[in-house]
């Protein structure tokens, strides 16, 4: 019913009947756009409604017979360069249907037809994830086999996972390098269309579209359709901020709503960080998702009361630095599949970072001097945590601009950047509660 191209590309639609969309919508959303745009020429009204003019033909016809727009000029091509704006009447038919529905912008695809391309998408996302690949998307990280060997077949399953342990241990950018893993693109619908509700789902904030100009999909030889733009596969970042109704249907304008997270990252990844730390309990939170989780598809709920279904194609990453058993019981540790414990680094491990840091700081690299740091947070009793080479290397150079001095690490510049960085275990004398 909906033709592809190649990588699950939706086809532009030819005429308005191959739109799986009610006539009198389409109707109403090219007067509403010609409210807005003044007097536009056939082919940039098609533009901005993301279809060919052929699709807007009868719409423009049925206009033009009620007198509600006429044709105020224009090339010798035919309709398409024909320009066109409304009449008074049709000014005031459109502020109506503005009254009714705020939405402008591309047609919408329907649920269906966005159903239809999410199945498509997830039959033919079967990236073989090997060892290699693993290693070269965290590269430029220093994790030990035991923990790349768990992420590999973590996202070979496109199942949830669970990263812990104690802070610093870069669980957050471990759950961040997980998209260098889903290779490839995605095509995400500007918004759909469910019985005359329009969702938005499309948002340039969180979605990186791959044309510089998504407009230009319509110029593209191939014909793929300009009502969808294509990404690369999304990764969706939630901390503490995170609350139950960011999962829900959220009403931003009049007859629009927009698309919850999960709904944004689909195709790619949710990060849940902090998790535990949120305004919405544990609990309540995997609630929610306990049965996408095991479905794979989602139901919303339109502020008619109508629910409807909605692909659930989302790698959740939860990120915490608490003991999960003391967040969930059993049975939801069980259908969060993988778990993967962030250890503290090896002195090993904690040299290598060290070295890396320099790197990107461009910096000379001392390697007997990372020794006589880790002997100095061995005698303060530290254990040694992957951002204290970051953290410490900044904290010193910070010092050493500020003293005058080269920019360069010495043992005395670390050592003051360790006086101020960890806090020592000592009791407030002289403090009185009020």
């Amino acid at each position: 019913m909906f033709p592809f191209l190649d990588r699950a590309v939706p086809i532009a639609p030819l005429f308005s009947e191959h739109l799986d969309i009610n006539p009198d919508d389409l109707l109403h959303l090219v007067t509403k756009t010609m409210l807005f745009g003044g007097e536009l020429a056939g082919t940039e009204l098609a533009r901005r409604l993301g279809v060919r003019f052929s699709v807007l033909d009868e719409s423009v016809e049925l206009l033009k017979r009620e007198r509600l727009c006429e044709i105020s000029g224009g090339g010798i091509s035919g309709p398409a360069s024909y320009r066109y704006r409304l009449t008074e009447a049709g000014r005031k038919r459109a502020a109506l249907y503005t009254e009714q529905n705020h939405y402008v912008g591309k047609v919408p695809v329907s649920i269906e037809e966005y159903r239809t391309y999410m199945r498509r998408f997830t039959e033919e996302d079967r990236t073989v994830i090997t060892r290699d690949a693993v290693r070269r998307a965290f590269s430029h990280l220093v994790l030990n086999d035991r923990v790349l060997d768990q992420l590999g077949p973590a996202v070979t399953a496109r199942h949830s996972l669970f990263i812990y342990g104690a802070p610093g241990n870069g669980k957050t950018v471990i759950a961040k390098a997980v998209r260098n893993l889903l290779v490839g693109e995605i095509s995400i619908p500007y918004a759909i269309n469910i019985d005359g509700h329009i969702v938005r789902v499309y948002d340039p904030v969180n979605h990186e579209a791959i044309l510089s100009d998504a407009d230009d999909l319509l110029q593209h030889k191939d014909g793929a359709d300009g009502r969808w733009v294509r990404c690369r596969r999304p990764m969706i970042i939630a901390g503490g901020e995170l609350t139950l109704a960011a999962l829900e249907l959220g009403a931003s304008d009049k007859g629009v709503a927009r698309i919850p997270l999960q709904g944004l990252a689909n195709g790619g990844v949710l990060v849940i960080d902090d998790f535990g730390r949120q305004h919405a309990a544990p609990i309540d939170l995997l609630n929610r998702w306990i049965v996408p989780l095991e479905s794979r598809v989602d139901f919303l709920t339109l502020k008619t009361g109508q629910k409807f279904e909605i692909p659930f194609d989302v790698l959740i990453v939860f990120a915490t630095n608490l003991n999960p058993t003391d967040l969930v019981d059993e049975a939801f540790l069980r259908r969060i599949r993988y778990k993967v414990f962030a250890d503290n680094p090896t002195a090993a491990d904690f040299t290598a970072i060290f070295e890396n840091s320099c790197l990107e700081r461009d910096l000379p690299y001392d390697e007997p001097l990372v020794r006589q740091l880790l002997e100095e947070l061995q005698r303060r009793g530290i254990a040694l945590r992957a951002c204290h080479p970051r953290d410490l290397i900044d904290h010193a150079l910070s010092l050493a601009s500020y003293l005058g001095r080269p920019r360069a690490l010495t043992f005395d510049l670390l050592e003051s950047a360790c006086e101020t960085y960890f806090v020592k275990e000592t009791k407030l004398s002289g403090s009185s509660r009020r």
